[in-house]
């Protein structure tokens, strides 16, 4: 689905690690956003294309079971809304809908509520990235599990 034989600049993507061992390895970048920066072209003028989030440290026992009991007491986010990032400051807001997990198990659903924190901290407190592999467009992640964020509603 999100495969393609170049970007919408007509420079070939090339496939890479973005991130390796928690290390940021290279950007997606224009020609535009690169020459900017003095780097090259990363072929993703358009966008990322066949995008996988996963770890090293996740094993395929960690499904979405063993990542609620990860979780243990916290929040469950299904869905997200709106658009609340700030990509200078890191600041992030945005509505949720989900559920409240108590003991590792699914207590009630929740809607209606905002979750914020900043990305740096965000990405900083990930915990773990399960092996329940979920595939959106031409974007694929397992859960994740963000270990500190505000949450505010009823």
């Amino acid at each position: 689905k999100g495969s393609v034989p170049f970007d919408d600049e007509g420079v070939k993507p090339q496939a890479r690690r973005v991130v390796d061992k928690g290390r940021v390895r290279g950007y997606f970048l224009s020609t535009y956003s690169a020459r900017k920066l003095g780097l090259k072209t990363t072929g993703n003028a358009g966008g990322s294309h066949n995008l996988t989030l996963s770890s090293s440290l996740t094993r395929p026992a960690d499904d979405l079971d063993a990542m609620l009991r990860k979780l243990g007491t916290g929040l469950f986010v299904t869905e997200l809304m709106g658009q609340g990032v700030n990509p200078v400051t890191g600041d992030y807001s945005r509505g949720a809908t989900g559920f409240w997990v108590e003991g590792g198990k699914i207590a009630y659903p929740v809607h209606e509520i905002t979750v914020a924190g900043n990305l740096k901290q965000m990405y900083a407190g990930i915990v773990a990235v399960g092996a329940d592999a979920y595939t959106y467009g031409s974007k694929t992640s397992g859960s994740v599990l963000v270990e500190r964020m505000k949450i505010a509603g009823s």
